[in-house]
């Protein structure tokens, strides 16, 4: 019980989460418009009330009140997910507005009456916020049984927002895709979990990693039921990072999804994932390096096939949404270059595959969501803009915009002086330093690929005649999300040098913690 109440007493910042998810539900069934508008603002509030209490150290079992919300990893990717996420509610606050039934006239029944029923603001915003929370207590998992919880947690509400976010079919077909293909890799990753518990008798990963420890000190190798059972959970996971051979999912999800909503979809998820698989690596790192070949070869394979699968299939497409789906997938083949070769330690700062892939993931974020931001600053034919054709100008009809999308493909593809350069030299420098060269040169080439689709993109905003049609949508918050997330990604590619140490720092905790338990196991 004592155990349960020391770790409840860290997770204030999701609390805040959580509690503001359930007042958004509440405020956005009042029958007064100006009301559900509040909506917005109370996710706001929330997610600030969150990064408050991680700045001011609320939530340490071993100090109660007055010490750090979370520390090592746990912290870095809490603090990372309420940063973008607030970039993700700027850029998504007026989806429910865009929607016809939540507009003023799709508010009321036959009768002109109010109908609580045709309303889905307060419902958006509480998604949105548990989806947050579900990947934020991911970061803080240190059992199975909790870490699926926090999977579905952060998956669920996703489900439900791509059906919900456009009055269009192809959103509920992409929502149905979504479910169905989810449900499949949700089944995979727990039955893998099953095998795991099955082989080790136990859910904790303390215990697991004391339970391997003590196998490789004995000098017998990993049981079958555990490698097979981790191979499986890692696979399943695949599907929230949209890696192969679970992405198939992605490009109609992204296309079929309302901009602001794919933005959240190719961060969030994904955080939560690459989270989910650092956590699992680590069950079996203190096995060694002969132990876990095989678990090595998996993650090199997928990141080959995943790297180039996605940059491959972003050439052929002309829709800008599914190109950025893809890219997406792309940079999920880099991600995972960063945890090859998860069994050695890598005590510098380009050989810490961990830190590489929690500072990759900030960088990442902040490129996708200003680009997705900028996209759905712009409209066309009564719909969003999705093509290279509605692109077209954008640098001569709005500067800004154009200057924001320009910042967030060069950071994308990895030129400097954007925080996506800074990100791979990490990455790939780790994989290096570990001894993965050959997989790096792949990386590098998959990169040279993916310079066509985005240079495509910024020559569409810069070298092409407007097109008539395209008009720029009064979306003010979405544009100050849109340059905020530009900025970020140029500031923090030119002196992003303490996040590279903040990333280093968390993951050593994360290290020495590992060692600890391998030192004392039985």
């Amino acid at each position: 019980m004592t155990h349960m109440l020391d770790k409840i007493v860290t997770l204030w910042p999701e609390v805040a989460l959580l509690v503001g998810a359930c007042v958004c539900l509440a405020v956005g069934l009042s029958p007064r418009a100006g009301t559900r508008l509040l909506c917005a603002w109370v996710a706001g509030l929330s997610l600030v009330a969150a990064g408050g209490l991680l700045a001011f150290g609320v939530g340490q079992a071993d100090q109660g009140l007055a010490a750090a919300a979370g520390t090592g990893m746990t912290g870095f990717v809490k603090a990372a997910i309420v940063g973008v996420g607030l970039l993700l509610l700027l850029v998504a606050a007026s989806v429910p507005s865009e929607l016809e039934r939540d507009a003023p006239g799709g508010l009321v029944d036959g009768d002109g009456k109010f109908d609580p029923g045709s309303v889905m603001r307060g419902e958006f915003f509480a998604f949105f916020l548990f989806s947050l929370a579900g990947a934020m207590l991911c970061a803080g998992a240190n059992d199975l049984v909790w870490l699926f919880l926090a999977l579905e947690l952060t998956s669920l509400p996703t489900y439900v927002l791509v059906a919900t976010s456009r009055d269009r079919a192809d959103a509920q077909e992409s929502a149905v895709k979504y479910f169905f293909l989810g449900a499949m890799a949700a089944a995979v990753f727990l039955y893998g979990f099953t095998l795991i518990y099955g082989s080790t008798g136990l859910t904790n990963f303390d215990a697991i990693r004391a339970y391997v420890a003590a196998f490789a000190d004995s000098g017998e190798p990993l049981a079958p039921l555990l490698r097979t059972g981790l191979i499986l959970a890692i696979l399943g996971v695949s599907f929230k990072i949209a890696a192969v051979p679970m992405h198939f999912y992605a490009a109609d999800v992204y296309q079929g999804a309302a901009t602001p909503v794919t933005a959240m979809l190719a961060f969030v998820p994904k955080t939560a994932g690459f989270v989910s698989l650092i956590l699992l690596l680590s069950l079996v790192q203190p096995a060694g390096a002969e132990a876990t070949r095989a678990v090595t070869w998996l993650l090199c394979l997928m990141a080959a096939l995943t790297m180039t699968v996605g940059n491959v299939l972003g050439l052929l497409q002309h829709n800008v949404k599914r190109v950025l789906a893809y890219s997406s997938i792309a940079h999920s083949g880099y991600i995972l270059v960063g945890l090859v070769g998860f069994t050695e330690a890598g005590s510098t700062a380009l050989g810490n595959g961990t830190a590489a892939v929690l500072f990759y993931l900030v960088a990442y974020g902040l490129a996708t969501v200003g680009a997705f931001a900028v996209l759905g600053c712009i409209g066309s034919r009564g719909d969003e803009a999705q093509t290279y054709d509605d692109l077209a100008g954008l640098g001569r009809r709005h500067p800004v915009l154009g200057a924001a999308m320009l910042i967030s493909v060069l950071s994308l593809l990895g030129l400097p002086p954007m925080i996506g350069f800074i990100g791979k030299i990490y990455l790939f420098g780790s994989a290096i330093d570990r001894g993965y060269t050959l997989l790096v040169i792949i990386a590098v080439l998959n990169s040279a690929v993916s310079a066509v689709y985005y240079l495509r993109i910024a020559a569409a905003c810069y070298f092409r005649d407007p097109a008539a049609e395209t008009v720029s949508l009064a979306v003010p918050w979405r544009r100050a999300g849109a340059v905020l997330a530009a900025i970020s990604a140029l500031v923090l590619g030119v002196a992003g040098g303490r996040l590279v140490d903040a990333a280093h720092v968390a993951t050593a905790g994360q290290a020495q913690a590992v060692a600890h338990v391998s030192s004392v196991a039985p």
